[in-house]
């Protein structure tokens, strides 16, 4: 199963930066982190709440000043889910997290690019996906956007993550309109720690793809809306898990999702802080819900059609994963033979 060809569209840079990469650049850049060693950030990592995460995520980007630290921390990421057989990637980053600490925007942007133009020599394709702080005001986001314009080439769409609670969809509708206008494809962070009525906004901004959703369940006039116009869902269960969202992944509702029609996809969020990359989170749920071999294919499958790929990239990792499944079947009956 490690091997499973896949696509990963829910995975925030920032949230990839390990302890061990925080430390060395916090040495190098004479940033004082409040930690003594990698041990007790580690043991920093326990959260009730997104709140909780966000404070400690916010003091680890604190280390990220140069656009070689950016270009690091994206080349990090790529070797890691290419390990994994990610073949594709969909990745977020958070410009307002350093514009509002004095970095230029085209520091963050241009690290980031450079490293993304390797993964295609790692056998990856990619898409950067620039998300707007949601507990920051809309005029900001709109500022962050026009700076975005010159690297529009680079930047395939934009989002909407940080603190939920109280910071609806709509908020951002003037922002999302200019950004369509722009050309950039549209995705939010909906119904995680919100309430349905946030997917509802966020389906009315024009979004292509919901990260998170969870609480959609609650609604289900919303849930046979997102299944009529097949609007994935980028679930993340050890971020779930990790910030209390569930309790327990034997709770996770991702097998009643997919009964009730749902495109559901599974990714990794921040995984340096939640315990887990793109396969940990499959074995997870695997495990907990004790799926099988065709529905974790099934899960591969939504995450290249839920991609922003061209069709052609599309069919061609299909077929990868197709050719993968059959392998699959082949020696798990050989196996049981032998037995």
């Amino acid at each position: 199963m490690e091997g499973l060809p896949k696509a990963e569209l829910h995975l925030h840079l920032e949230g990839t930066l390990e302890p061990e990469l925080m430390f060395e650049l916090a040495g190098k850049r004479k940033v004082e982190l409040g930690y003594r060693s990698v041990e007790e950030v580690r043991r920093a990592y326990r959260f009730r709440n997104l709140q909780d995460f966000l404070n400690l995520y916010y003091k680890g980007v604190e280390v990220l000043r140069e656009e070689e630290d950016f270009r690091e921390l994206t080349l990090s990421y790529l070797k890691k889910a290419r390990s994994q057989n990610v073949l594709h990637a969909e990745v977020f980053f958070d410009p307002q997290a350093h514009t509002r600490r004095g970095i230029r925007f085209e520091k963050v942007v241009e690290g980031i690019h450079s490293a993304l133009r390797e993964a295609e020599k790692m056998g990856m394709t990619t898409g950067l996906i620039m998300c707007f702080l949601r507990d920051l005001p809309e005029e900001e986001a709109v500022k962050t956007l026009d700076e975005a314009l010159p690297y529009k080439e680079w930047i395939i769409g934009v989002g909407l993550d940080s603190a939920e609670v109280g910071h609806p969809p709509s908020k951002f509708k003037r922002v999302f309109e200019k950004a369509r206008e722009e050309g950039f494809l549209l995705v939010a962070h909906a119904g995680e720690e919100g309430p349905p009525e946030y997917v509802w906004e966020a389906l009315e901004l024009g979004v292509a793809r919901i990260d998170h959703g969870n609480r959609a369940m609650e609604d289900p006039e919303l849930v046979r809306e997102l299944a009529k116009k097949e609007i994935p869902l980028t679930l993340c269960p050890l971020s779930n898990l990790k910030l209390g969202v569930v309790k327990d992944l034997r709770e996770y509702p991702l097998k009643e999702m997919m009964e009730r029609g749902l495109k559901v996809t599974l990714n990794s969020d921040d995984p340096a802080y939640f315990g887990g990359y793109v396969n940990e989170n499959y074995l997870a749920v695997q495990e907990a819900l004790g799926l099988g071999r065709k529905e974790l294919v099934g899960l591969a499958r939504n995450s290249f059609e839920a991609s922003f790929l061209e069709r052609r990239e599309k069919e061609r990792r299909l077929k990868e994963l197709g050719e993968y499944a059959k392998e699959w079947t082949f020696t798990e009956r050989r196996t049981k033979f032998l037995k």
